[in-house]
């Protein structure tokens, strides 16, 4: 409820330095990160706290092209911030109303995905964030181009004091009402946004949530059938079921660190069409190498229309072929100390061992990972196996008890 009061004060602060302010309404992330390039200009701000509880606010910031800033910059910002230093008013600053560029979103959103989908039926929980209006923009402009949608709506009207919970399907007590309403709808799969809808969660048609990697996985798929040899680049947490795609596909996988700003730098440096994180992170070479909500699930439903085979089908395959532990988190008190502990104990029985992002060792029949978070001070646990789920049970335990002490 504070982001139209915050997002004036943005605008005020930034006219009063003579700013240009191009204001789009209210609108999810991505459309920001297309504003920002569409339109020329330089730099690109979106008032949201994204999946956080409905008291926090804030805000993400990119610099010209949607590129993300430096470090340097950000540092910046905080010390004038904290330093509460005065500005000398400026004039020239002026406000206009850009809401209009959706259209021009949905056209390059329309374009990227293309054409061939549906029929499918599929339930869409906006979870009363700010998706619903572009979703609705978004199905209409395809409808046009041929896509046969048929959409159960849910918690679709944005507000702020989300009555239905805060919009962060990640979290597991937030998902059964998706997938019950998927079962409830008889739907092909599943769809649910989080607040700023820079990420979407899918469900398969028997309601079962997919993982991270898996929709990742399905996602090279999609791309490879398009642009066969093409790189595409994954996180190291969990990569079995990716790399298999990737291979199937002909393409060429790349590991980079978790984090947009090491992605989005490593999809520019290989040009790569496609990345994506297991935690839902997914970014598109023609979608200026940022992150979107509302294409992953689009050219999911594009792979689904085209290969004959269900999301269910095909999330059930990885799910036997790879199994996973999914992210197990730990709090200690030591973390350089304990991920010591635990390479000196397991990497001489490894045939491999990665630091792309934390600790990567590859026993052949089974794979962890152990990483810091960059955002809390926790220990990320991820274990998965090569068609043994009790490997994965057995990897888990031995890694525990080794960080456990």
């Amino acid at each position: 409820e504070s982001s139209p009061e915050l997002a004036d004060a943005v605008a005020a602060g930034l006219m009063a330095q003579g700013v240009r302010v191009l204001d789009l309404g209210m609108a999810g992330t991505e459309e920001m990160y297309f504003a920002t390039a569409h339109l020329g200009a330089g730099g690109g701000i979106c008032v949201t706290a994204s999946h956080n509880p409905r008291e926090y606010n804030g805000m993400k910031l990119v610099g010209r092209g949607a590129v993300p800033l430096p470090d340097a910059d950000f540092a910046r910002i905080r010390a004038l911030t904290e330093g509460n230093e005065g500005f000398s008013a400026t004039s020239g600053g002026m406000r206009e109303d850009r809401s209009s560029v959706r259209a021009a979103y949905v056209t390059h959103v329309a374009g990227l995905v293309g054409q061939g989908i549906g029929p499918l039926r599929l339930v869409v929980n906006a979870g009363n964030g700010a998706a619903g209006p572009t979703l609705d923009a978004l199905t209409e402009g395809l409808a046009a181009r041929g896509a046969r949608l048929d959409l159960v709506r849910m918690h679709h009207d944005p507000d702020g004091t989300f009555p239905n919970g805060i919009p962060n399907p990640l979290l597991p007590e937030n998902r059964p009402v998706t997938a019950q309403a998927v079962r409830a709808a008889g739907a092909d799969f599943g769809v649910a946004f989080d607040g700023d809808f820079d990420r979407c969660f899918l469900f398969d048609g028997q309601g079962g949530f997919v993982d991270g990697e898996h929709v990742v996985a399905l996602l090279a798929a999609a791309h490879l059938t398009q642009e066969p040899g093409a790189a595409i680049i994954h996180d190291p947490r969990v990569i079995w079921a990716v790399q298999d795609a990737v291979q199937r596909g002909g393409g060429r996988s790349v590991l980079a660190p978790t984090g947009h700003v090491f992605l989005k730098a490593a999809m520019r440096r290989e040009s790569a069409v496609y990345g994506g994180e297991m935690s839902a992170h997914h970014y598109f070479r023609g979608f200026m190498a940022c992150d979107s909500g509302m294409i992953p699930w689009l050219m999911v439903a594009r792979l689904v229309s085209q290969s004959g085979q269900s999301l269910t089908g095909m999330v059930g395959a990885m799910r036997r072929d790879f199994p996973s532990s999914g992210e197990i988190n730990f709090r200690v008190t030591d973390l350089p100390a304990v991920v010591a502990r635990v390479k000196t104990v397991l990497e001489p029985e490894a045939r491999s061992t990665d630091r792309t992002d934390g600790l990567s060792l590859d026993f052949g029949d089974w794979r962890m990972n152990l990483r810091a978070s960059n955002t809390e001070p926790l220990l990320r646990l991820n274990v998965e196996a090569r068609g043994d789920a009790g490997l994965v049970a057995e990897g888990v335990a031995r890694v525990t008890a080794l960080i456990e002490g």
